[in-house]
């Protein structure tokens, strides 16, 4: 078995890596050539978080495997990482544990990825001006996505509700893209999204974080944080207005995302406004964006698939690589 931690992953996967990787997972799942059952979602009555089981098995390329995830908002305060995370790759062929992966990097980079691979497939061409709302542990992976998904944008704007988080999150991105880019903390959400032509959100807030008045006409807008019924940060105004609405998985989606089932539930929307999954838009079941001026939603909730596909094609450039910590396991 490989061990394989953050740094052993960025030595051998960049963000281009895990758009590929996810949308190879969309298309496969669409296609039915995927397990992914619904998580098993822990609510903790020791702490203020939950712990996510996702089992998946993906049998094209031979593995099956599962992530435990937790979600822990008040780690920062302790040093660790809000959604700490473990991945376990088991061989298809016998059964045996392949490789053991860093889940909270391998999480921080597909769900960034499936906001790239929205992106590639449904922003606007020449897409100018991002906005990010939240700066999580999602938010770099959120920002690295933004640049590989589409090339031509050249303004990045950043809100969250700390002012101290942003402006260090800001500063932390201008180090990291020091040209060509403008990175800019913005005072509200409002003045974030105001005139964007991609807006993401990655936060686990229970209300709406974005106002829709603010959406421009062909906007996209990709909402990857909130994963359980009872979040929401997309509002209810921005669903309505929107033209099409896609998702990383239908049943999961009507399971577990409140930001489509709070106005579903309310009748102000009905299922024939949903217009499918990123997945069969890869496959060419049906079409993406059609005109300049519609507004598309985009809503991920997360599923197995994501991980496993992931999490696959890191181990096999790894072993190429021989990169990570090998060992033998006695039992």
């Amino acid at each position: 078995m490989i061990l394989l931690n953050k740094d052993d992953i960025k030595r051998v996967f960049t963000m281009k890596d895990a758009i590929d990787a996810d949308k190879l997972a969309f298309s496969l799942f669409s296609k039915g050539k995927s397990e992914s059952p619904l998580r098993t979602n822990f609510t903790s009555v020791n702490g203020n978080g939950n712990t996510l089981y996702m089992p998946g098995y993906v049998g094209d390329i031979g593995v099956s495997g599962v992530k435990i995830v937790s979600v822990f908002p008040d780690n920062p305060k302790k040093n660790l990482p809000s959604t700490p995370g473990t991945i376990l790759l088991v061989n298809d062929k016998d059964g045996t544990v392949d490789c053991m992966l860093d889940g909270t990097y391998v999480t921080e980079l597909r769900t960034g990825a499936a906001s790239g691979a929205a992106i590639s497939l449904l922003a606007r061409k020449g897409s100018k001006v991002a906005a990010i709302i939240g700066t999580g542990g999602q938010a770099e992976s959120q920002f690295d996505a933004i640049l590989s998904g589409c090339d031509s944008v050249e303004e990045i704007r950043v809100y969250s509700r700390t002012e101290e988080k942003r402006l260090k999150f800001v500063e932390k991105m201008k180090n990291k893209y020091k040209e060509g880019l403008s990175v800019i903390a913005s005072d509200s959400s409002e003045n974030a999204i105001d005139g964007a032509d991609i807006v993401v959100l990655a936060t686990t807030s229970c209300c709406p974080v974005i106002d829709g008045t603010f959406i421009k006409e062909g906007a996209l807008v990709c909402g990857v944080g909130s994963y359980m019924p009872s979040m929401r940060e997309i509002d209810e105004k921005t669903i309505v207005k929107a033209d099409k609405i896609f998702f990383d998985s239908k049943e999961a989606a009507f399971s577990e995302a409140g930001c489509l089932l709070v106005p579903l539930n309310e009748n102000k929307i009905t299922e024939a406004d949903f217009s499918g999954e990123l997945g069969q838009i890869i496959n060419g079941d049906i079409v993406g964006r059609e005109s300049e001026k519609e507004i598309i939603v985009f809503k991920s909730v997360g599923i197995s698939t994501q991980d496993i596909v992931t999490s696959k094609s890191i181990y096999e450039k790894a072993v190429k690589n021989k990169i990570g910590q090998e060992i033998n396991c006695g039992w």
